[in-house]
């Protein structure tokens, strides 16, 4: 139900929704800016409790302050590289940002409740355009809410929220460190290339379990295993780029975009970063030997070079030249021939580089 209500400054008429008050309705002059010391309807803070309450604030803030701080110092000391390492980082910046955050709001909230004066108002319905006197009243109104705050006057709480406010306040300029250095020519290599400690070409190990792979073993075409390079295992930033697929096929299985010359008895290896963003392309169809990608369903034929046959990717995954040692064990013969995962700037001088190495 509505009533029609007039504007008193311009004459217009507009519908009232019933259950507000009516345009005429007498206002209660509460209104701290022009009423006097005393008036019905504000309510002061009672002193000891308001100095009890700036105690609780300050500790709160000073929780702030130290949680802030920590969360800095856990940026710099927890380093990533394992799993465990990564969790203990992710517990430390995770757990003192939540309670820096927690700290200052629940410092703020006992301020507000606590210490400033609280009242009542009644707001007398106008025109939305706003006269001079109403900005007047805005700004009038901005600084009594300033003085009613008492951070001018409440020397303790002001120092403590400036305090508690530093570390957050310097934390986005910390997490600029991970903007760079920038990765230069990194991301066209990986460590397969590298030989071990004593000169050897580097073991294809199952990974979770660390254990070498005997080509004499793997022999059961339509075979698959999750590969990474032997003392390499626990190094996520090389995984990230040198985790492999090994494929088992039947030689007359594989087609002419698979290199054969990289292969060894119908076993093939291909990066298993999927070339659209990064994805682990790990899911296999042995009888259409296709493998894809589960984040956006990239396909690749696994046969023919593992080339696209499907999906957003751009380009086949990248083999790795494979053979074996004297002990029958598979190792990497070199590193990939082009770069892995997804395209970046500087991949086509890369590719042109690996071609004129391979010249």
């Amino acid at each position: 139900m509505t009533e029609q209500n007039e504007y008193p400054e311009s004459g217009r008429v507009r519908a009232r929704v019933i259950g507000t008050p009516p345009a005429d309705a007498p206002i209660v002059d509460t209104d701290p800016i022009h009423a006097p010391e005393g008036v019905p309807g504000v309510i002061p803070q009672d002193p000891v409790k308001a100095r009890k309450a700036e105690r609780l604030v300050a500790l709160l803030f000073l929780v702030t302050f130290l949680a802030g701080a920590g969360f800095i110092a856990s940026y710099v000391i927890f380093q990533v590289g394992t799993i465990d390492k990564t969790a203990a980082s992710n517990f430390a910046l995770g757990g003192t940002l939540a309670l820096a955050l927690l700290a200052l709001a629940a410092g703020l909230t006992v301020w507000v409740r606590q210490i400033m004066p609280k009242y009542n108002l009644v707001q007398e319905r106008h025109d939305m355009r706003s006269d001079d006197g109403t900005r007047e009243y805005v700004k009038e109104t901005f600084v009594q809410g300033a003085d009613e705050s008492g951070f001018v006057k409440h020397r303790l709480l002001r120092r403590t929220l400036l305090l508690a406010a530093a570390p957050l306040g310097l934390a986005p300029l910390v997490l600029l460190k991970d903007l760079g250095p920038l990765p230069g020519t990194a991301l066209r290599h990986t460590v397969w290339g590298e030989p071990t400690k004593d000169g050897k070409p580097r073991r294809l190990v199952v990974e979770g379990s660390g254990q070498p792979i005997r080509a004499a073993d793997f022999n059961s075409p339509g075979g698959i295993l999750s590969v990474v390079p032997e003392g390499y295992e626990e190094d996520l930033n090389a995984l990230a780029k040198a985790t492999l697929i090994l494929l088992k096929f039947r030689p007359e299985e594989l087609k002419s975009g698979t290199n054969l010359n990289w292969t060894h008895d119908g076993i093939v290896a291909y990066s298993k970063i999927c070339t659209h963003v990064g994805c682990p392309a790990a899911l296999y169809e042995q009888t259409t030997h296709h493998i894809l990608c589960p984040c956006h369903q990239s396909t690749f034929d696994a046969a023919d070079g593992a080339r696209v046959v499907f999906g957003p990717a751009a380009r086949p995954l990248p083999q790795l030249p494979i053979g074996i040692d004297e002990e029958g064990y598979l190792v990497a013969k070199s590193d990939f021939k082009v770069p892995v995962g997804p395209s970046f700037w500087e991949r086509g001088d890369a590719e042109a580089e690996a071609r004129e190495n391979a010249s």
